[in-house]
């Protein structure tokens, strides 16, 4: 990380914003998808038998020192990994003890070793019973699973054993997950890893409650008669509970920032700056000024978070007077101060977002407003029609960054070598079949090279085909992996209405296994004009 002054960041077209919190977004999507026919596939085939194996085996000759021997499963890698490509198992499978049927009214389980590390190639299963009315509670007080999401390779899984149905929760990583009370006094809890990378394991608590006594911890939240839910997950803009609980009463989180801006000139800083901003950080300002003025945002100081993602602690500029109804400017985050940018218009609003882990000292920065016409850029500079300066490199380079597509004309007689068009044909096979048929890369906001790439991170979507709602969920994965070409300059991300049928569709299922609507519709444009977005 040097000091010296930064190369200016080239705000893509769409937004450097959308495309990351697309990173973030869709591996959530994947989660519920993969918990929604992996978890009935691979723990309701091998965890039935275990189960049946328990169920015949007295408590007692399991937890005794010369019981039974629990059953261990092999769980590597040689079916697929990450990307889905097959590669051979390295590690035999291993044997370890663990698991068991609980029926205290409370008690302690972990993963072998825990403190330490667990074991490969290992399958746990605890069987947790009480009586009826009763209901099991499990926090797990500490988490470090090979992660992250979808949880594909070592995972902590909940299943609970309804009259009609079963609700499995899946979880891995290093965040423990809220306080789970269940709906039933039956619980099959399930550990499993493969055969490489490893973590500390976790640590649990059970307790058997009546149906009334339903609790989260101090710090948790809770709706739904009993879904507890983790402090980042509340206000943050995305309702988790069924009645929408957990975005009411916000204004007391958004006090401390944000607001309306209106003046030629001002200030804007994160909560405390230069102190560390506080957790769990929401904050929009709307910045206004007269008619036929522009507004450069200058940022004097910038320290947040680093993350190779922006997706926990990040500044996001939108070019336009609320959120999502223009393009984005740019999303940052980390301790290279952003280059200065300048809106398209008279409005700009800008966004700040913090989450319950690292706090750094934040951010100040000032805004002021440029008359159009007086408006001159430096000489390295190419002015647009609506006062904005670009850098020379953004010239000719295929991409329309004015608004007008100035800076891609007359490239013929151009110092610049002109580009040739952007577009090309679309291959992928899960993708054929769209609106469109033309996509460009590299994909700058998902980080794909090319569409051979691509091709491989959608192998693992083939899971949501199970899905009543594959259809809507596809245009809208296609529309973000492969997003439309313009042979004018530029790519389209798909139109909100897109998200918004998709999750339409698509929400109540994944409510069934606890998992909310991870994309932010509202970020996406809200029209059907075909040169603003796409309708894949």
């Amino acid at each position: 990380m040097t000091s010296s002054t930064p190369e200016p960041i080239k705000p893509p077209t769409i937004g450097c914003g959308w495309g990351k919190l697309v990173v973030s977004a869709a591996a959530v999507l994947l989660v519920a998808a993969l918990c929604l026919t992996l978890a009935l596939i691979l723990t309701q085939i091998k965890g039935q038998e275990v189960e049946e194996q328990l169920l015949s085996t007295s408590a007692e000759d399991l937890l005794s020192p010369g019981g039974g021997k629990f059953p261990t499963i092999p769980a590597n890698r040689s079916q697929q990994d990450s990307t889905g490509v097959a590669r051979p198992a390295t590690t035999p499978a291993t044997e370890t003890r663990c698991g068991g049927v609980l029926t205290d009214s409370e008690g302690f389980f972990s993963s072998p070793n825990h403190p330490g590390s667990y074991p490969p190639n290992t399958l746990c299963v605890w069987v947790i019973r009480t009586s009826p009315p009763h209901l099991i509670q499990i926090h797990v007080s500490s988490l470090n699973v090979e992660g992250p999401s979808p949880c594909l390779f070592d995972w902590l899984e909940v299943q609970e054993h309804l009259e009609h149905s079963a609700m499995v929760t899946r979880f891995c990583g290093a965040v423990a997950p809220p306080t789970v009370n269940t709906n039933s006094s039956t619980v099959l809890v399930t550990f499993r890893s493969d055969g490489s990378i490893a973590g500390n394991g976790f640590t649990a608590q059970y307790r058997a409650l009546a149906p009334q006594h339903k609790s989260c911890s101090r710090e948790e939240f809770m709706c739904d008669s009993g879904r507890c839910l983790l402090p980042v997950s509340v206000c943050d803009g995305h309702p988790n509970c069924q009645d929408h609980k957990d975005e009411a009463n916000c204004s007391h989180k958004h006090s401390e920032c944000g607001g309306q801006k209106i003046g030629s000139f001002g200030f804007l800083a994160s909560p405390n700056h230069p102190g560390p901003y506080p957790h769990q950080q929401f904050c929009v300002w709307h910045i206004s000024v007269d008619e036929g003025h522009v507004i450069m945002l200058r940022f004097k100081n910038f320290s947040l978070e680093s993350q190779d993602v922006c997706e926990f602690d990040y500044v996001e500029v939108h070019d336009s007077d609320n959120i999502g109804a223009g393009r984005v400017l740019g999303r940052f985050c980390g301790a290279t101060r952003p280059p200065d940018l300048t809106s398209s218009g008279q409005h700009m609003t800008v966004l700040f977002a913090a989450d319950e882990g690292v706090a750094d000292s934040g951010f100040n920065a000032t805004y002021q407003s440029m008359s159009l016409q007086d408006r001159t850029c430096a000489p390295r500079q190419f002015a647009c029609s609506t006062g904005e300066c670009l850098h020379s490199q953004w010239l000719c380079d295929g991409w329309n960054d004015c608004p007008d597509g100035a800076d891609e004309q007359d490239c013929a007689n151009s110092t610049y070598p002109p580009f040739s068009s952007p577009c090309e044909s679309i291959e992928v096979e899960m993708c054929l079949g769209l609106s469109y048929n033309l996509t460009s890369f590299p994909n700058v906001w998902l980080s794909i090279i090319d569409q051979r790439e691509a091709a491989t991170l959608l192998r693992q979507y083939r899971v949501l085909m199970e899905l009543a709602c594959y259809e809507p969920l596809r245009r809208l994965v296609c529309g973000m992996f492969l997003p439309q070409c313009s042979p004018r300059g530029g790519v389209l991300q798909p139109c909100r209405s897109v998200c918004s049928s998709a999750e339409q569709q698509c929400s109540q299922a994944l409510d069934l296994f606890s998992f909310s609507w991870p994309f932010n519709c509202h970020l996406l444009p809200n029209t059907l004009d075909p040169k603003e977005c796409s309708l894949p």
